[in-house]
């Protein structure tokens, strides 16, 4: 049984502790939040200790894992008081919103030889992880091109903007590590165009931008466009298009239900998409934390390093230098 201390009483707090107590390999021992109420909460409804002090929880006795929901300015720094106390971790994306900081603390990790595993939850979805056997197993021959579709239903909330980092750190991070996990290549030059088309006050605010497209390519000469938008009225719009030399596969949004309907005035009329990340991704985040937990069980591999967290940050940053200087950026 590994005992886990959930940091973080959040939206993404509350998915990952749920799934740790009701995990088989896992126990939930505390849920930590600055909010005491809010750790209270959550804590008292899954059977757990709350507390509000995250490195003195990380150092207890009777944890063996940590997994880091907190805001992303806090993930290097926890990640690492964790590996120093022999502590395993499965840490929220991205590694900091600072590359050097990210840097400094993957060199760190890897000294201490700590088991950490990045949380890039979408590797786990179901349907990615077949598009990512199909490609294995040459259903579509050689990838050519991927393209990814990223839109978020409406804004997040403004404390969240302000920590977030920005959407090529917070956002976009997910695309660029899936860009990753689909070309099996490296991408070497980036070129990326943003906006602030949806709440231009709000981003302006904070140096951001709320829609943004990406164009990358590897040394081989695969392609990958990604495009996000922190608007979509019409739902947690998530699609994936890979093209390989002998086919195409696809990804399409996931529905409620696969009824169509057809009438008078309209055909093939779908349910609505479904509302956002926490229902969407539910099997990956499952997924996700079993992938950490049976590595942890039988001591391998971790399937997503502090490594993969830096490299799609390292994306992230080029994204935002191409955008400042108008130019593609060699990465």
């Amino acid at each position: 049984m590994i005992r886990v201390a959930v940091l973080g009483a959040g939206r993404i707090g509350q998915i990952h502790a749920a799934n740790v107590a009701a995990n088989p390999l896992a126990k939930l021992v505390a849920v930590v939040d600055p909010i005491a109420a809010a750790a209270q909460s959550l804590a008292g409804r899954l059977g757990a200790e709350s507390a509000t002090d995250a490195e003195a929880t990380i150092r207890r006795g009777d944890v063996d894992a940590v997994v880091i929901g907190t805001p992303s300015d806090t993930h290097a720094h926890l990640m690492l008081v964790a590996a120093r106390a022999g502590k395993a971790v499965l840490c929220e994306k991205p590694v900091d919103n600072d590359l050097a900081k990210a840097d400094e603390a993957v060199a760190e990790l890897k000294k201490l030889d700590a088991r950490v595993m990045m949380a890039f939850n979408r590797r786990f979805d179901p349907s990615n992880i077949e598009l990512r056997r199909a490609i294995d197993a040459g259903d579509i021959g050689e990838v050519r091109q991927v393209i990814i579709s990223s839109r978020d239903p409406g804004l997040p909330p403004r404390d969240y903007v302000a920590h977030s980092g920005g959407i090529f750190r917070d956002m976009a991070i997910h695309d660029f590590d899936m860009a990753r996990f689909l070309l099996g290549e490296e991408p070497v030059e980036v070129y990326a165009k943003a906006s602030r088309v949806v709440n231009p006050a709000l981003m302006e605010e904070f140096d951001d931008y709320d829609t943004l497209m990406v164009i990358m390519q590897t040394a081989s000469g695969k392609q990958c466009h990604i495009n996000c938008c922190r608007e979509a009225s019409y739902g947690y719009d998530q699609r994936f298009e890979i093209l390989g030399s002998k086919g195409m596969l696809m990804n399409d949004n996931l529905r409620p239900s696969t009824v169509r309907r057809y009438n008078a005035t309209e055909t093939e009329a779908l349910p609505p998409l479904l509302n956002f990340f926490l229902q969407r991704y539910t099997d990956a985040y499952r997924n996700e934390l079993d992938a950490f937990l049976k590595a942890l069980d039988a001591g391998t591999a971790m399937p997503t390093s502090p490594s993969d967290g830096r490299q799609a940050l390292r994306l992230a940053e080029a994204a935002i230098e191409s955008v400042k200087t108008g130019r593609s950026v060699r990465v």
